[in-house]
């Protein structure tokens, strides 16, 4: 690892160390080892979704405690709060700038995708606010972020290597085909069927090996597309909760979000997969390779 590495991810380094400290005082067998692990892995995970907690918390938080007739409107908070948050990660080196980049990328195609969404009434943002575009506050770009924020940095943390990578041009487009029908499945017929065979073709083949612990782990990288979707949705039923933005049937009530937007979350996880695959274009490490 490079100085510069090095510095960026320094506490990280330091999180490591204490692991292996805590490893050393509390393993003593196999089933200590596996819980060990289980543990290292629900850290890890929660340390990836940095952003997207904190962004969950404020959504949850002003909710709840948000004075009601404040001068500065709750929706304009939560969009200043974000890009805190944003340049906090990036000041403290939690976050690269090329993770940025790709990760801004995903904010622009989530922004103008939410744009047309609420024109044709798929959600709505209920709340006044000033820093909005045709209606769409711009904290809610950064939900979209968080998603890519979370993919760059799991990558990353999880020391991810792939068997059988699908090429970035295959990769693009699907993304290409599958943002396009987000847009175009309201005057024409729905392809979604077509494009989950799409992602089980470019993607079913692929193993992603990833590292909790000690040892790498292999998992089917469709199958960790589509439970990175499930947690996406339980964060939707937070958001939706906190009434960051509704669905008509939420109207009246609070109701869980339909299990059918997962399909919706899975296609939209490829379209960020494929953004931080093209970050890390010519980087990707084979799963072959000795840790």
């Amino acid at each position: 690892m490079t100085a510069q590495g090095t510095a960026r991810l320094r506490f990280e380094t330091w999180l490591h160390a204490r692991r292996e400290a805590w490893r050393s005082a509390f393993v003593r067998g196999p089933v200590s080892a596996f819980a060990f692990e289980f543990v290292s892995f629900g850290v890890k995970n929660a340390w990836a979704c940095l952003f997207g907690g904190a962004m969950l918390v404020l959504l949850v938080s002003t909710y709840w405690f948000y004075p009601a007739h404040a001068l500065l409107a709750r929706y304009d908070f939560l969009t200043l709060g974000a890009l805190a948050i944003q340049a906090l990660m990036l000041a403290t080196k939690l976050e690269t700038w090329g993770e940025a980049r790709a990760i801004l990328a995903f904010h622009i195609v989530g922004t103008v995708m939410e744009v047309f969404k609420t024109g044709v009434g798929s959600w709505i943002y209920p709340e006044p606010s000033v820093l909005r575009i045709a209606g769409v506050p711009l904290f809610s770009g950064f939900m979209y972020a968080s998603v890519g924020s979370y993919i760059a940095r799991i990558w990353r943390i999880f020391a991810f290597r792939f068997t059988r990578f699908p090429p970035i041009w295959a990769q693009g487009l699907l993304a290409a085909a599958i943002y396009a029908n987000f847009f175009a499945h309201h005057y024409l017929p729905d392809i979604r069927i077509a494009l989950y065979l799409g992602s089980l073709i470019v993607y079913g083949p692929c193993m992603l090996a990833y590292r909790p612990d000690l040892k790498y782990r292999p998992m089917p990288l469709v199958v960790g597309l589509v439970l990175t979707a499930l947690f996406i949705w339980f964060g939707e039923n937070l958001g939706t909760f906190a009434r960051a933005w509704i669905y008509p049937g939420q109207q009246a009530g609070w109701r869980p979000v339909s299990v059918s937007k997962l399909g919706a979350w899975y296609l939209l996880m490829i379209i960020s997969f494929a953004l931080v695959s093209a970050l890390h274009a010519g980087e990707v490490r084979p799963a072959s390779r000795r840790a």
